[in-house]
């Protein structure tokens, strides 16, 4: 089998409280090979946490552990600031859930992408710019001239979620993490965004962890889904097969979601069971089977 991009094992982020540790990841595991990776769960079941914990952007009191964290076969696990930055952006992106809260409202777009871009691979500044403009242009940004003069207040959200994915991919990341990217957008752009991301994946032979609460776009979007349940991972499964799904908390996730072709009076609600907590998996054997590419 061909080696993961990226390789987790029994990753766990905690935080200290008055109450006692609160562990928010609690033993999370999988692999990453060239493929779109969702993972799903509700809002503080750990889906974040654990994409921040692979770049190291878990500040103290927080304190993240694992039995393996490697990239290429080399671990990543609690590197020093130093070598971290040279991953973090360069080999492993992070596209976060709201632009309005990630562009600096005070530099322009072109100074921002071209700054990012420096910081990673270099060179001189017009050769910055040519690329800054050759990314704005990959993901569909009419008139990208004027936009890398415009600041962040300029442009719309689904516009602002284009540039951060443009930004990201800049430096020619083997892996991006996408944090809800589309949540905030309309059906229309948030489908426009999808296919640019699914494009460039492909064209680039990415791996795509994709953070998302709709159940129904992963299971159209995705290769693979983890179901997250209060930081632990209890199902893992092929995306084509998400509405099939056996666990009752995946199960009772989908029965929660009005459907237009089967109307019903009142919703399911979600009745949850403690033995949940403890994360099972239904289908193990999954849990490392990724395609080698796409």
């Amino acid at each position: 089998m061909t080696e993961p991009l990226l390789s987790v094992k029994d990753l766990r982020v905690a935080f200290p409280t008055r109450q006692g540790v609160f562990e928010a990841v609690r033993g999370v595991s999988f692999d990453l090979g060239r493929e779109r990776l969702g993972v799903v769960g509700e809002s503080g079941s750990g889906k974040s946490m654990t994409g921040r914990a692979i770049l190291g952007l878990v500040r103290p009191p927080g304190k993240v552990t694992a039995e393996r964290m490697t990239l290429h076969g080399q671990s990543i696990l609690n590197l020093p600031e130093r070598p971290m930055r040279k991953i973090r952006g360069s080999k492993i992106s992070m596209v976060m859930q709201d632009p309005k809260f990630s562009l600096n409202p005070v530099m322009t777009i072109g100074d921002q992408i071209v700054e990012s871009y420096r910081l990673h691979a270099g060179g001189p500044k017009d050769q910055s710019r040519e690329k800054a403009l050759e990314m704005l242009h990959a993901v569909q940004i009419r008139d990208p001239e004027r936009v890398m003069n415009a600041y962040p207040h300029e442009v719309s959200g689904g516009m602002g979620q284009r540039i951060m994915i443009a930004m990201m991919l800049a430096p020619d990341p083997e892996i991006l993490i996408a944090d809800e990217p589309t949540s905030a957008l309309d059906v229309s752009v948030r489908t426009e965004v999808l296919n640019i991301m699914d494009r460039l994946v492909k064209d680039r032979g990415m791996g795509l962890i994709f953070i998302s609460h709709d159940l129904n776009l992963v299971a159209q979007f995705c290769d693979r889904v983890l179901i997250m349940y209060a930081g632990r991972i209890v199902e893992t499964l092929a995306a084509k097969d998400l509405h099939d799904a056996r666990h009752p908390y995946t199960r009772g996730l989908l029965n929660s979601l009005p459907r237009l072709d089967h109307p019903v009076e009142r919703l399911s609600v979600l009745k949850r069971q403690d033995e949940w907590r403890e994360g099972s998996l239904v289908d193990e054997s999954m849990e490392t089977e990724f395609p080698g590419g796409l």
